[in-house]
């Protein structure tokens, strides 16, 4: 079972369509190298999200595979400044309003005051907002203070997304998470005073040694502190982290996958029975309290990526901007690129197929049958028809999972994002029991 983390960045889209070609890279769909996405943002229309990456954390945790740099103060000046050059490029093209905008990481509140305050400030003087704008900031709640709260707030931001991931010192020592349980409290305290009116807490769950009671007094204590949103995770052992590591040399052990599947059920129905609504496989809200910038990637709209190792996404393209600080600093514009994608009409269907789906309301039949109606995209419509039998989908009116298909949505939503039709019969790979 894999539940997609995170709600703070790009949707993890494990897709084969990169290639690199002597220290650029090359488009599919085409024979050319590009190095820049200057001719993007120059042509861009229709973006209304911003995804702005901060890469410095105090320490790496062992699950992560987000880029990230631990220490070095000296290079928190240096990156700002390079950042607020990007910001003023792209805010010089991208005329439409603003709807979402999210600072992730690595950990933005790590960043000294005034230079928060700096980055701040040069999004609002270089872009416009729609009257409902929504602004997350993550934070790691051993960084907050009453100063960073009150910073965030005064800079125009409106929502703010805590990584509590557990409330349980062996937990959070086993993720390598540096922060004590109390600090998550704290940090919320520090965010109402300040006047934030929407917050979100992270939560994990399938943790290493992780029991099924631990993990509803995880819950129970992230529900008490009244947060409008909460996501809550299954681990994910990533290639190459220290904890998939310690996974292969037998130091650490996944859990059983039907207690896996314990906490999934219960984190749903003790949710629900808590007043937050499952709008997404991985994320609860109160009413009217969804994250716009969530929404924004799960409906595969565009947005634009700011600061190293960023992913954005116009119209079917995706890139990311260079995963090296060092690089990354050499550049008063924008940054070099690299992961840069353009999938055809049936693999853009595809990847619809598998972000809508991921929410509870599903797609619209006017946009599935758009879907289905593109150039070698038809074949979908049989694999619709195999899972709505199979009691994994479901037509009312939208297509979406039903109960059991969250449970099984790898399965389903792999089969439609192929970009071909499958080769063998999968209609029988469902989980035992």
């Amino acid at each position: 079972m894999q539940f997609v983390p995170s709600e703070s960045h790009s949707p993890p889209l494990n897709l084969p369509q990169f290639t690199k070609n002597g220290g650029g890279v090359q488009e599919n769909s085409s024979n050319f190298i590009v190095n820049s996405a200057i001719p993007w943002l120059v042509e861009a229309s229709g973006i209304c999200g911003l995804y702005i990456h901060i890469p410095f954390c105090f320490h790496k945790c062992h699950y992560c595979d987000f880029f990230s740099i631990v220490g070095d103060k000296k290079a928190q000046k240096t990156f700002v400044y390079r950042l607020l050059l990007e910001i003023k490029t792209v805010g010089q093209q991208i005329h439409d309003p603003i709807s979402t905008i999210f600072i992730g990481g690595g950990t933005p509140t790590l960043l000294e005051g005034h230079l928060l305050s700096l980055i701040l400030d040069a999004i609002s003087e270089n872009f416009t907002f729609t009257d409902e704008y929504e602004w997350s900031v993550e934070a790691n709640p051993e960084t907050v203070t009453p100063e960073i709260a009150s910073l965030l707030v005064a800079g125009g931001v409106n929502r703010v997304s805590i990584g509590a991931q557990s409330f349980d010192e062996q937990c959070l020592k086993s993720l390598e998470r540096w922060h004590a349980p109390e600090s998550v409290e704290r940090s919320v305290h520090y965010f109402r005073d300040a006047g934030i009116e929407n917050l979100s807490l992270d939560l994990i769950f399938g943790i290493p040694n992780q029991t099924i009671n631990v993990f509803r007094e995880d819950l129970h204590r992230a529900i008490d502190l009244c947060p409008e949103h909460i996501s809550s995770y299954s681990l994910t052992y990533e290639p190459n982290t220290p904890l998939t590591v310690k996974e292969q040399r037998g130091e650490v052990q996944k859990i059983d996958e039907d207690l896996e599947y314990q906490m999934f059920e219960e984190t749903m129905e003790i949710l629900a029975s808590n007043g937050y609504e499952q709008y997404e496989i991985s994320n609860y809200a109160k009413p009217n309290r969804q994250c716009k910038h969530n929404l924004l990637y799960w409906n595969n709209g565009s947005w634009w990526p700011l600061g190293p190792a960023a992913a954005g996404h116009i119209a079917g393209r995706r890139w990311r901007n260079v995963p090296r600080l060092s690089q990354y600093n050499k550049h008063d514009g924008l940054p070099p690129i690299e992961n840069v994608e353009l999938l055809s009409p049936s693999g853009q269907a595809g990847e619809t197929f598998m972000l809508g789906l991921r929410l509870r309301d599903g797609i619209p039949k006017k946009r599935v049958d758009l879907l289905l109606s593109v150039k070698d995209g038809g074949w979908r419509t049989e694999i619709i028809k195999k899972q709505v039998q199979n009691g994994l989908l479901a037509w009312s009116p939208n297509l979406h999972l039903t109960t059991r298909g969250i449970m099984l949505a790898d399965t389903v939503i792999g089969e439609l994002l192929m970009d071909a039709p499958p080769m063998v019969d999968t209609s029988n790979q469902e989980r035992n029991g």
